[in-house]
């Protein structure tokens, strides 16, 4: 599993025009799946991303997490965080869950982010769906991560 994080000022989700889900400061999290990915993956990632401490506390040091911050998190699935061009110029996706694995994995992603920082501080994207993500990126930070296997 792989994630994309940037910190922002707002974010938003469109769906064929119309705003679907928004946030204020807080995260953005884009998030791909692998074939080969379980349950323990996404607890891990979604727990190391609310922990992870890229906010600036007083002394302009990022010490602080979205849990610290009391930011909000927008979750958008991302199969292409997989796309693999080292031949040629067309990227394979094969290393990428199938819908019927991923669409699981990336609820309970954010079933556990959820958990962690609360509901309503959750928005997310539509899995499958064509999407217009709007964001400002704040500094910009912006982190990869990957859970083991």
């Amino acid at each position: 599993m792989r994630v994309v994080v940037q910190r922002v000022r707002r974010a938003s989700v469109s769906i064929d025009g119309k705003l679907h889900s928004s946030i204020e400061k807080g995260l953005v999290i884009f998030l791909g799946i692998k074939s080969g990915d379980e349950e323990a993956n996404a607890r891990y990632l979604a727990e190391k991303c609310a922990a992870l401490r890229i906010f600036e506390d007083e002394q302009q040091k990022m010490n602080l997490s979205v849990i610290d911050t009391g930011g909000s998190v927008l979750v958008v699935s991302q199969f292409t965080l997989y796309g693999d061009a080292q031949r040629g110029n067309r990227p394979s996706f094969v290393e990428a869950a199938p819908p019927s694995i991923a669409e699981p994995l990336y609820e309970s992603f954010v079933k556990h982010v959820r958990r962690v920082l609360g509901a309503e501080r959750i928005a997310t994207g539509v899995f499958r769906a064509m999407m217009d993500v709007e964001l400002v990126n704040d500094g910009p930070v912006t982190i990869i991560l990957e859970s083991k296997q």
